[in-house]
């Protein structure tokens, strides 16, 4: 892990850009690469922080199990809608415009994310309309859509955890709520899903969960869901947790059937 590489999405102006932390992107090398894929991951943290655990601590495991990564440092409050979902677009993008660089193949993005970092991965696997900030330059030319979701007891609705909703709509959450629900903007090219909640998760509730899977179901597009019996939010890897520990294992097998590790 100690040759990953920071890049920062924008080298000049930052569209919407008011102060703090500029958005970047970080690369991480497998030494022992098994594929061409690529795992595009968004920590969690309720558009209020990012969690390392689910960025970086991610990207060690995925590395070591043979699959490049790239942790992204996206906008959070006071930053609103649409600049967390332009930086996650951009990610995706630099990924893509840099592909050959990297040696990974444009077509094996996964994007992965936890939380509220989940809703943004989901989110960017169902919004399609222009965003502001968006432009014609090379990077900008790719496409923005992932291949893969790979979503981590993620808030899909308002319903799932409302404060997340509210530090990334302002004071109309309530009202602007519809316009980012991901089970609200699917259709039957929405890109396949691996999910895995806790059936008792006591800060972003299940059923948020089942919602998604359900509108997936109905338009035929493929998810693999596991939910636990037990456990609370926030878990990561859960390597202390060994009976939903094993999330991460079948991640791995999930990836392996669309082809992002070889054997």
């Amino acid at each position: 892990m100690s040759n990953e590489k920071e890049f920062l999405l924008w080298e000049d102006k930052v569209p919407g850009y008011i102060g703090g932390e500029i958005p970047k992107i970080t690369y991480y090398p497998s030494k022992n690469k098994k594929g061409d894929g690529a795992v595009v991951i968004f920590p969690g943290g309720g558009y209020a922080m990012r969690a390392d655990h689910e960025g970086k601590g991610y990207a060690k495991y995925l590395c070591n199990n043979g699959i490049d990564c790239f942790v992204v440092d996206y906008r959070v409050s006071p930053n609103r809608f649409p600049y967390p979902l332009l930086d996650a677009r951009r990610a995706v993008r630099f990924v893509r415009a840099n592909a050959g660089k990297f040696g990974v193949n444009k077509n094996k993005i996964a994007v992965m994310g936890s939380s509220a970092g989940g809703h943004l991965a989901a989110l960017l696997s169902t919004y399609k309309l222009p965003v502001e900030g968006e432009s014609a330059d090379n990077i900008d030319s790719n496409d923005f859509m992932p291949n893969l979701q790979i979503l981590c007891y993620p808030v899909i609705d308002i319903e799932g955890h409302r404060g997340s909703f509210v530090n990334l709509l302002g004071d109309n959450a309530d009202e602007l709520a519809d316009t980012v629900t991901p089970y609200l903007l699917c259709d039957k090219n929405t890109p396949p899903v691996f999910l895995w909640h806790t059936s008792c998760d006591p800060a972003v509730n299940v059923i948020n969960s089942y919602r998604y899977a359900i509108a997936l179901r109905k338009l035929s597009v493929q998810v693999e869901m596991h939910i636990y019996p037990e456990g609370g939010h926030g878990l990561g890897l859960a390597e202390s947790t060994p009976f939903i520990s094993g999330w991460s294992a079948r991640l791995c097998e999930f990836l392996r059937h669309y082809g992002y590790i070889s054997e």
